[in-house]
């Protein structure tokens, strides 16, 4: 058991399967009061009481919300606010790939505003409970199909020539660039943020689009690691002595790695995050 999480309360997102059920899971097992957030409560009642049964800590919860509306993200924070008077850690998990171009309910594309703007807008307002909280940490769940991917910033809704695999690596792109920004923003908060890659998972991704990309995705997924390798890095940097004090990294399998070039440029991290917060007005 995690001496750094007995006591602390953890929030993960995108929590009722795959890497964020496996995450959740296991940081209550290591003694943490533990917050899941989803969009469909019957599976936030279903995997609070499995989570509950498999570690035997009583002390799981969760919140219903879409965390692709800047409407649902409030509400998911002011929800957590009046519950707990303290954050520990963070994971950003929550995410998805569309195929066809969507737009969310505020017009948004889809992947823009699930994939990342839902990170960076939760983040930001749950940061004054994460330094009230400190020494906390943030851990964002990205992934290497960020790497070759260009961001741009005159298109980021992707209305011209829209593939779904180029705005999924873009918005996994989009989770590192803020990752870096954000570790150097709270340099001396003793509030780390790391973001990672799990590897090419066997979950339920993609289940929302149609049935020849869901059965070409099984296909694949015969050959891909299980859920539970693929949590193992979230785990590790949400509970770990070994990365205390570690910010602004980007980890596969429980190993610091160097991230595409491209997310190095701090001209492009300072400009995505000052559209962000612009389109989070």
């Amino acid at each position: 058991m995690s001496l750094f999480l007995q006591g602390k309360t953890v929030l993960v997102t995108g929590a009722t399967s795959g890497i964020g059920m496996i995450t959740a899971r296991e940081l209550a097992r290591k003694g943490a009061r533990t917050i899941i957030i989803s969009r469909n409560q019957q599976k936030c009642v279903t995997v609070a009481e499995q989570i509950k049964g498999q570690t035997g800590n009583q002390n799981v919860e969760y919140i219903t919300a879409d965390l692709s509306t800047k409407t649902g993200i409030s509400q998911a924070a002011f929800e957590f606010k009046k519950r707990c008077s303290r954050l520990d850690v963070l994971v950003n998990n929550a995410g998805a790939i569309f195929m066809e171009r969507q737009v969310s309910p505020e017009g948004i594309e889809m992947t823009l505003a699930l994939n990342h703007l839902n990170y960076f807008y939760l983040t930001m307002l749950l940061l004054d409970v994460l330094k009230a909280s400190a020494p906390a940490r943030i851990v964002n769940v990205s992934s290497d199909a960020h790497r070759g991917q260009k961001i741009d910033f005159d298109d980021l809704q992707t209305e011209k020539n829209y593939s779904g695999f180029g705005a999924y690596g873009r918005s996994k792109m989009m989770n590192v660039l803020f990752t870096y920004e954000l570790a150097r923003k709270l340099e001396g908060s003793k509030v780390t943020v790391n973001a990672l890659h799990p590897g090419f998972v066997a979950t339920d991704f993609a289940k929302n689009n149609s049935g020849v990309v869901q059965m070409g995705m099984k296909v694949v997924g015969l050959f891909a690691r299980k859920p539970e390798k693929g949590a193992e890095t979230a785990i590790y940097l949400a509970s770990s002595r070994e990365v205390d004090g570690v910010s602004g990294g980007y980890f596969y399998d429980m190993q610091s790695i160097e991230s595409d070039p491209a997310t190095y440029k701090k001209a492009d991290a300072e400009k995505l995050w000052n559209i962000s917060l612009e389109m989070m007005l």
